[in-house]
């Protein structure tokens, strides 16, 4: 499991690019930037190499950060792979809430997802499926 950050912010001209200066200014590095909008404000899901650091200097910035479990899952960057993944998942009678992939080399793609289930079994699945799963050692540094 690993801990990706979601921030609410303003829907406002420089808000975003203000939460990444934060993040940038504290030798915080992000690895993906997911941002869903509204009329009023926005949702900024962050995977970065130092959660709990970021954490607090957003908070002291004066942003809004929650922390929330997701799996991360290597997947072949290959036609299907994520559609072979989806099916899986799909089979198990679990949700997912949300997800998002970010292509790392030619040979996979880490797709995080947000599932509505214990992560620790969908975890399980995934592993026993030949699946292998991002592990926090890969990501973090020492947070």
């Amino acid at each position: 499991m690993l801990n990706q950050l979601t921030v609410f912010i303003q829907n406002t001209e420089g808000r975003l690019a203000q939460l990444c200066r934060v993040l940038a200014d504290n030798g915080i590095n992000m690895h993906s930037l997911y941002v869903a909008d509204t009329v009023d404000f926005g949702v900024a899901r962050i995977f970065c190499d130092t959660p709990r650091a970021a954490r607090k200097a957003l908070n002291n910035a004066g942003f809004r950060v929650t922390v929330i479990p997701v799996i991360g899952v290597k997947v072949p960057n290959r036609k299907g792979g994520l559609a072979d993944l989806l099916e899986l998942i799909d089979s198990t009678g679990v949700n997912i809430e949300y997800g998002y992939c970010f292509s790392v080399n030619q040979e996979y793609a880490i797709d995080v997802l947000k599932v509505d289930d214990d992560h620790n079994d969908m975890e399980a699945i995934l592993e026993k499926a030949g699946y292998e799963l991002v592990k926090k050692e890969e990501i973090y540094q020492r947070d």
